[in-house]
């Protein structure tokens, strides 16, 4: 006997086939969820969330909400001083005041979404001295009105921020040690006063060692969009952010009809041989007031190096501000020393050298030229000598002789012959001497160059 159903019932049969398939899909996504969610969780000590309006941390361990208050700056901060490990979950999460994570090894406040209301307060990560504070990380946080102050502390690593209307937005701080191997990356900077600063180190008042060192910092893949009478990086006075790099990153200046008073990189202390690689400053203002790429003040004790692929775009009131005439280096720049003295060494024996170097950069190629002025006796002579110094330590020279006073330019044959098959000059040497016990003449020495 054939059984047929009827039209009403196979609808009905149909209904509840999707509705099956919506509930089950529906627990598959749940699972799924739960599932992610453990997976973020598990890594962590402690995990904060939102109830409503209540801020909990639970206990990873034990699964259980240890802290729970309306105050987003007690919870964290008790969970901080508990454990080393604490994921944010996706929030908003306002501070009442200052978060410090004091003393810490290997700490990791992760965010996956979360924006932290500063209301002006900090996050502080600050060590009793540098080997108190080491290998710490800060990433995926939104800092809205608040600042990430890093103080004493070695290989901080700063990641995946986002930085916005903040007045000091990322800071570090030497105050008893130095700060160094820092590491900032992938970071968006929107409407801060200072994005970075490099401050200047505190005042040795507790006899410990306090340097101005932040050297071997690296920021990368950063972005930086200025407002008026802001600076994106700021290297203070006695601030030494050297031996580091600036890499891909972008700063974007004269948006929305903001053009005033605006530098990209003001560097006030140090940033010798550091580099700056695919680093772009771009302008937006058609009448630019006050905005400058790189402003090098009046302590800056070295510029940093231009070592490729930095751009300069749009228009500025100047690309580099360098009133007091800072020498500024580069891969391809040239050099320049004039009219250097070489002490006359008598009796045939060289006198003291003379140095000229482009540190931190090396030498690609280079013309010298030779003075020598003054009266000459019956068979005086007078050798000089120049000596290239390679970086690995081997040497090249050649000695040109004078009876008289003139004005020589090496020849090509001459450089040529100083020229190994392969190497990098790092410095030149001249010394003079003269056959005689004494002698009146005066020899100096001008170079022209190229360096890398």
């Amino acid at each position: 006997m054939k059984i047929s159903l009827s039209k009403r019932v196979l609808a009905i049969i149909c209904v509840l086939a999707l509705v099956l398939s919506a509930i089950n899909t529906y627990f598959v996504l749940d699972l799924n969820r739960a599932l992610w969610d453990a997976a973020q969780d598990s890594a962590y000590d402690f995990v904060i969330f939102q109830d409503g309006a209540v801020v909990k941390a639970r206990n990873q361990a034990s699964g259980s909400v240890v802290f729970a208050s309306a105050n987003a700056s007690l919870v964290i901060s008790k969970a901080i001083a508990e454990a080393n490990r604490i994921y944010i979950r996706p929030g908003n999460y306002t501070l009442e005041s200052d978060i410090e994570i004091y003393n810490k090894e290997n700490a990791r406040v992760v965010g996956d979404g979360a924006r932290v209301i500063g209301n002006g307060n900090k996050l502080i990560l600050k060590g009793e001295d540098y080997t108190r504070s080491q290998n710490n990380v800060l990433s995926g946080l939104t800092i809205i009105n608040g600042t990430v102050r890093v103080e004493n502390s070695f290989r901080t690593t700063i990641s995946s921020m986002f930085f916005e209307d903040c007045s000091a937005a990322l800071e570090f701080a030497n105050t008893e040690t130095w700060s160094e191997g820092i590491r900032i990356e992938d970071c968006h900077f929107v409407n801060c006063t200072v994005s970075v600063g490099f401050r200047k180190p505190a005042d040795n008042t507790t006899g410990s060692f306090v340097t101005g060192s932040y050297a071997s910092t690296e920021i990368r893949r950063c972005y930086f969009n200025l407002p008026n009478d802001a600076v994106g990086i700021i290297v203070e006075k006695d601030a030494e952010l050297s031996d580091s790099q600036i890499q891909n990153v972008r700063m974007w200046m004269g948006e929305n009809g903001f053009m005033r008073n605006q530098t990209g990189l003001l560097v006030d202390g140090t940033m010798h041989q550091s580099l700056l690689f695919g680093v772009v400053f771009e302008s937006f203002a058609n009448y630019p007031d006050g905005l400058y790429a790189i402003e090098l003040g009046s302590e800056s004790v070295t510029a940093p190096i231009l070592a490729g692929s930095v751009s300069f775009l749009g228009n500025w009131t100047a690309k580099i501000h360098n009133p007091f005439g800072k020498w500024i280096g580069g891969f391809g720049s040239v050099f320049e020393r004039d009219d250097l003295e070489v002490q006359v060494g008598v009796n045939g024996q060289y006198g003291p050298t003379t140095v000229i170097k482009a540190d931190p950069l090396t030498i690609t190629s280079f013309r010298p030229k030779i003075e020598v002025q003054g009266s000459f006796a019956n068979n005086e002579i007078i050798t000089v000598r120049l000596r290239l110094e390679y970086v690995d330590n081997t040497f090249s020279s050649i000695e040109k002789t004078f009876h008289n006073s003139t004005v020589l330019w090496l020849s090509d044959d001459d450089i040529l012959r100083l020229y190994p098959s392969q190497n990098m000059i790092w410095a030149m040497f001249v010394d003079a001497k003269v056959n005689s016990v004494s002698a009146d003449a005066v020899v100096r020495i001008s170079v022209y160059g190229t360096v890398i």
